[in-house]
């Protein structure tokens, strides 16, 4: 299902790509709800792009090494997060959104699909890997 991203939502994104939120302020929420303002916007492919230099410049002005930066769980949360928008129905917001079904907010999720030692390797971290245990199911 195509969404729109609500106007605070937007205001979110543009406040993040300005450094105005605090790494503090930055949880896993945030988290998707970046990768859904960016999915609103566009294709995955160009949402990992967006998503990506957003995460790293974030990572550079705040002092924090680049390298804590990990590909494949940026990567796999954007492909969940497109999931569930493609199974949901319309939304007027990220909280609308996520109201329909929340099992995003569980940040354990990606262990269904990789193994531990797998999903947080120096290589998962450097480039993508694929799930070793189940497949995220791609957008439709």
């Amino acid at each position: 299902m195509t969404m729109i991203p609500a106007p605070d939502d937007l205001a979110f994104r543009d406040r993040f790509e300005a450094g105005l939120v605090a790494p503090a302020q930055f949880d896993h929420r945030a988290h998707l709800r970046l990768a859904f303002v960016y999915l609103c916007e566009g294709p995955v492919d160009a949402a990992m792009t967006r998503m990506r230099a957003a995460l790293q410049a974030f990572l550079a002005r705040n002092g924090v090494p680049a390298d804590k930066y990990h590909e494949t769980l940026t990567a796999s949360w954007l492909m969940a997060v497109q999931y569930f928008m493609d199974k949901a129905t319309s939304a007027a917001s990220f909280n609308g959104f996520l109201k329909q079904d929340d099992r995003l907010l569980d940040t354990r999720i990606m262990l269904t699909h990789y193994r531990k030692d797998t999903l947080f390797s120096d290589a998962a971290r450097a480039a993508f890997v694929a799930p070793d245990l189940q497949a995220i199911p791609p957008a439709q």
